[in-house]
């Protein structure tokens, strides 16, 4: 046939043979004559490259020539079957070694009929061990032309059917995951760039899959990239972490900035190809869990401005000036949620300063010491617009931190105050001044939920204050 006869790169002449023509199968070196001897350092001829190549092969090959002889053996068809290249090569197909003689007409004749079809063919077939057992292979055959262009035999490349099942769930699961998976996989290269991007990872990204592929992490994450590239270090130069980790980012959209909490496991890519693993990238797998665990958050900050509420309210009771249990409801009031607090009451048509968080250093709501002094606020200030608007008004400073003391010196704030809350306080239907909370620079605005409590805290205040003026007997602190 047009193909080489080879034994594998092992084969070797035994002491009877003839070099110029020994037994079926075994085949001379088609490149030496007779007595010509191989020249040390010569580049190998076709015959032992070709059995180089064939032996170096992942999958398992035979060949057979028009006749269905074996003409060739690899070393994998070996380890699968375990007959050797000098036992298979030079026998007539299958039958009676490789094949149960029952089904051996049926095997060789799938397989030769190859010869003349157009490109290949698969099959499935039950073959031999040497050691008698049987083994379901998956095959791909096709036809060899000779040099005049006819049919001269048949090549063979077979794998066990599990290891090819696995091969086959293998890539299905990769193109699955990064396909249509309900979560994100990205896989990025040593340099931490996105090599490739599934759609769901796209979307939570903020671009297309093609323009997401070799930008720098720090494109798409303005905060939180930091500690996202640090994972990614870490699993390329210890191996994939025992446990998914969470991981707070905020993205940079069309839209604007999003917050996002990303529930992220990761793997560690290393080429199969090579004796020693070399990294190819690290594959990131996430969910994002942004509502659940903002939905964590709000209940565990509803559950712990409950529990203060009620231990204010007991503490408060103790109190035989309302005006200290006022305060002390207030320190109470205060963990968690804000840095500072005024107390201001109204006294005619203005607002003076009943109590208050010391301005230079954290410390409890105390009483102004030798009475109330007049809070010199300006027009438009926003405690007077919440006694004004009978309401809660949230407002902040501009970005930078001299604009910040500048705003805060301005409506005579504590000068690290950048946002604010007034809440008005009321009782049996009157205004009686208005509750000021404040935080620095370092922390959050105040929100809706924020403005609900302060206002659920105001009412309290209101209560307490509403009661010392009426002990007192007067209409003015």
């Amino acid at each position: 046939m047009g193909v080489p006869r080879s034994r594998g790169a092992t084969d070797e002449l035994g002491p009877d043979e003839d070099p110029g023509g020994g037994p079926p199968g075994r085949s001379a070196d088609p490149g030496a004559s007779a007595g010509e001897e191989t020249v040390p350092g010569a580049p190998p001829d076709g015959s032992e490259l070709l059995a180089a190549l064939l032996d170096g092969m992942d999958a398992a090959l035979c060949a057979f020539d028009a006749a269905g002889t074996v003409t060739h053996w690899n070393r994998e068809a070996e380890r699968v079957l375990g007959w050797s290249a000098q036992e298979a090569v030079g026998r007539s197909g299958f039958a009676g070694w490789a094949v149960r003689r029952a089904d051996a007409d049926e095997v060789r004749a799938r397989l030769m009929s190859a010869m003349d079809a157009p490109g290949r063919q698969v099959h499935e077939f039950a073959l031999l061990r040497k050691d008698g057992g049987r083994v379901l292979v998956r095959t791909q055959s096709a036809g060899v032309r000779g040099a005049d262009g006819k049919p001269a035999g048949v090549y063979c490349a077979f794998s066990e059917v599990h290891a090819q099942i696995d091969l086959e769930r293998a890539i299905a699961l990769s193109e699955a995951l990064l396909e249509d998976a309900s979560w994100g996989a990205v896989l990025v290269d040593v340099d931490l760039r996105p090599t490739v991007v599934n759609a769901h990872a796209a979307r939570a990204l903020g671009g297309s899959r093609t323009a997401l592929l070799g930008r720098p992490l720090g494109e798409l994450v303005v905060q939180g990239v930091e500690e996202l590239e640090a994972a990614l270090h870490h699993v390329l130069a210890e191996g994939a972490p025992s446990a998914p980790a969470e991981l707070w980012v905020t993205l940079r959209t069309a839209e604007g900035e999003r917050r996002r909490c990303w529930r992220s496991g990761f793997l560690r890519l290393a080429s199969p190809l090579t004796e020693e693993p070399v990294p190819l990238g690290v594959g990131w797998l996430f969910q994002d869990v942004t509502a659940a665990r903002l939905a964590e958050q709000e209940a565990d900050r509803l559950r712990f401005r409950t529990s203060q509420l009620h231990r204010a309210a007991r503490t408060a009771c103790e109190y035989e000036d309302p005006m200290e249990a006022a305060t002390s409801l207030l320190d109470f009031a205060l963990a968690g949620f804000a840095d500072h607090v005024l107390v201001d009451l109204l006294a005619g048509e203005r607002l003076v300063r009943t109590a208050a968080t010391p301005f230079d250093a954290p410390g409890p709501c105390l009483l102004v010491a030798g009475g109330s002094i007049p809070a010199r606020y300006a027009p438009g200030h926003p405690a007077l617009q919440s006694v004004e608007r009978t309401g809660t008004v949230r407002t902040s400073a501009g970005a930078g931190a001299a604009a910040s003391q500048a705003w805060a010196a301005e409506r005579r704030w504590p000068r690290d105050a950048a946002h604010a809350l007034c809440a008005v306080l009321r009782s049996r239907g009157r205004t009686l001044g208005v509750l000021t909370f404040l935080r620095a620079a370092n922390r959050a605005a105040f929100e809706r939920g924020d403005a609900a409590y302060a206002e659920t805290v105001a009412a309290r205040v209101a209560g307490a204050v509403d009661l010392a003026l009426a002990t007192r007997g007067a209409g003015t602190p």
